[in-house]
């Protein structure tokens, strides 16, 4: 008589397909095109500002207290460009990883088909968030030159956990900021619409992200969680400290130095940072990812 317990392998198959089947099924129902979902024809409106006031990096300094409403405005209009630059240069890195890691694997498979999805929703996030932040009045901002080498190295090499979990950072920290953008009547109401559409289609993406990085290391050993636990806090770090680009401030007529000095002492911004990663950090601890030298990391760029 054969059989009817299933092992535990092919029962982690099904599990991982019917995962993939149920993200299919929600992005079939629930799926933005930003060419008519964004109001591009209207012009930008200067009394509202780019993102909420309070993630602006010199919200509480003495700096913030001296500018103009305008220039406050201008400011948030600004760091919410660099913001969506830097999401462009990572979701690059991104669909470069997956696509690298589903190179080889069945066409037929769920989980082929929605990580293909998955790219093609970031490759329209790329493109909005470009017409977003020349809409806001900014330039195509970049990270360093030696950041933007680092990502190319590990868009060529990070794989399995490494480059899935560094994925989540990126998506969760990005998630958290735009959850408050998209519901201030004080942000113009086109930057509110990008906001709403990345995070409803950026939830799927991390709710595959999270469970690729818990299979990955299903069976992995203490060195390799160690490895791979400092690669990510390093990608973190960089990605983190890429998001407000220094040349916002002179864009925005402000003294760069004095921005740069208050920024970087800002309480208030690293409060913020560290509150909106708690749920971030506790996946990372649940997945032994949190040893010490990642934990310093992470201090370091103010997300716990």
């Amino acid at each position: 008589m054969a059989s009817s317990t299933v092992r535990p392998e092919d029962q982690d198959r099904i599990d991982e397909h019917d995962v993939a089947r149920r993200l299919l099924d929600s992005s079939a129902k629930l799926s933005y095109d930003p060419v008519t979902e964004v109001d591009w024809d209207t012009p930008l409106d200067k009394d509202f500002h780019g993102a909420s006031p309070e993630w602006s990096t010199l919200y509480g300094t003495a700096y913030w207290n001296e500018l103009t409403d305008a220039q406050r405005k201008e400011l948030t209009r600004q760091e919410a460009a660099s913001v969506a630059s830097t999401g462009i240069w990572f979701e690059m890195i991104l669909q470069q990883m997956v696509l690298r890691d589903i190179y080889t694997t069945d066409a037929t498979d769920p989980r082929f088909q929605w990580a293909l999805t998955e790219i093609a929703d970031e490759c329209r996030h790329s493109i909005m968030f470009a017409r977003g932040a020349a809409k806001l009045g900014a330039p195509a901002y970049r990270p360093r030159r030696a950041v933007v080498e680092l990502g190319r190295a590990f868009k060529t090499f990070a794989f399995g956990e490494a480059a899935y979990a560094a994925i989540l950072v990126a998506e969760e920290v990005l998630d958290v900021m735009q959850r408050d953008w998209m519901r201030d009547e004080r942000v113009a109401p086109f930057v509110r619409t990008i906001n709403n559409i990345h995070v409803v289609e950026e939830s799927r993406h991390m709710k595959f992200a999270r469970d690729e990085t818990r299979k990955r290391l299903r069976n992995a050993g203490p060195l390799r969680r160690q490895i791979n636990a400092f690669v990510i806090a390093v990608a973190s770090y960089y990605i983190v400290t890429s998001m407000v680009n220094r040349e916002v401030y002179a864009n925005a007529g402000l003294d760069t130095r004095r921005a740069l000095a208050e920024a970087a002492a800002n309480e208030h911004h690293k409060s913020l940072m560290r509150s909106s990663c708690s749920g971030l950090m506790e996946f990372l601890a649940s997945a032994r990812l949190l040893t010490r030298p990642a934990l310093a990391l992470y201090k370091r760029a103010h997300l716990i």
